[in-house]
């Protein structure tokens, strides 16, 4: 048993229907590393932000009195502090594109899964439900009145705040489904996105694909109907344990299967994070940038500009053959270029803005 589970039970501070709870949770199962989700109210949510200077959920309490923020973070943290059954791959390259890959699960299924949560009516009438019987129980209003404030909340900040009009609503729209068939593609010839044991790739797009798609009417449909083996790896990183994966091969080679997928990450998201990191050295509120001929204008994201800063560093530490091979794989001279522009160190950032993250019940 691990050390953390000798001192007693983690405590997760997020809700049962968040993106990114969903990521952690799924991870601590892996790992074997027994928790307890502990639903937030809004005075929670303040409390909780108040401990750790950043209002976004989740947020792990350990039983030691430390506290971690940001799933991303907290994994990397955890896989020092208790290695076996590992889900970083050995091999260098390969961890790198199960870095990468984890990083458009978080930040670009992001707008995908909120869109499909609040732009359909059977959605949001759900949803809004759920937030207002859980994380609004403890606001003194009516049920009627906290779901229509819920509501509007979100549309305002998920589709119409986030660049979501007519002209870009089917790009957003058909991502998904993209997603699932180069998914589906991979996971029709082996259970996890690299091979025979989850990745930090896996954990990436749990978030999205259990916690929204997998759960919420209109995804959960597309899902069930389009892309089963999706659907079977989501249940099956659910139930998973440690015993199930321990005794499993790390993975040696990228897998070729995979390759629609990364075309889809280094046609959109890798210049979209250069475009967008060119924003916000520049103080611009917005980021323009483009999706398949259509502009999109969206808030430019400090946070954002970190995790490109971080996947270049990673990219950049590694020896030149690791690098040439990450460079065949993705076969895009124009993000290969990207991936070697000078990456600031860790230490020589100016600190991380959560702004863009606050009050997102991710």
């Amino acid at each position: 048993m691990s050390t953390a589970n000798q001192q007693g039970l983690l405590k997760v501070h997020g809700l049962d229907l968040s993106y990114f709870t969903g990521k952690l949770e799924g991870y601590l199962r892996a790992k074997g590393l027994a928790y307890q989700l502990v639903e937030m109210d809004t005075r929670a949510f303040r409390r909780c932000g108040k401990i750790t200077g950043t209002a976004q959920m989740p947020q792990l309490e350990l039983p030691d009195g430390r506290w971690l923020t940001d799933s991303t973070t907290i994994i990397d943290q955890f896989e020092r502090e208790f290695p076996q059954p590992a889900i970083y791959p050995d091999d260098p390259a390969l961890c790198f594109i199960a870095d990468l890959l984890e990083d458009f699960g978080d930040e670009w299924m992001w707008r995908p899964a909120m869109y499909y949560r609040w732009a359909f009516a059977e959605d949001a009438r759900q949803l809004s439900d759920r937030l207002a019987r859980g994380l609004l129980r403890d606001v003194p209003l009516p049920l009627v009145i906290r779901r229509g404030l819920i509501k509007r909340r979100q549309r305002q900040l998920f589709l119409k705040g986030d660049g979501i009009t007519a002209q870009t609503a089917p790009i957003v729209e058909a991502l998904y489904p993209q997603i699932l068939d180069a998914m589906e593609g991979v996971l029709a010839a082996q259970p996890y996105l690299l091979g025979q044991r989850p990745s930090q790739a896996d954990m990436g797009f749990f978030g999205s694909m259990f916690r929204h798609f997998y759960c919420d009417p209109t995804g959960a449909r597309i899902m069930r109907e389009r892309a089963p083996q999706v659907l079977a790896w989501v249940e099956r990183l659910w139930n998973l344990t440690p015993a199930a994966f321990s005794q499993q091969p790390m993975p040696t080679t990228l897998p070729e299967g995979l390759k629609p997928l990364l075309n889809i990450v280094c046609r959109d998201y890798l210049p979209y994070l250069q475009a967008n990191q060119l924003a916000v050295e520049h103080g611009e509120k917005h980021v323009h940038w483009q999706s398949e001929g259509v502009a999109f204008s969206t808030p430019s994201s400090p946070y954002q500009r970190h995790c490109w800063q971080r996947l270049r560093r990673h990219f950049q530490r590694l020896e030149l053959a690791q690098q040439k091979k990450i460079g065949i794989w993705l076969d895009d001279p124009t993000v290969t270029a990207l991936l070697q522009l000078p990456a600031p160190d860790a230490g020589a950032t100016a600190p991380i803005s959560h702004k863009v993250l606050d009050q997102r019940w991710r």
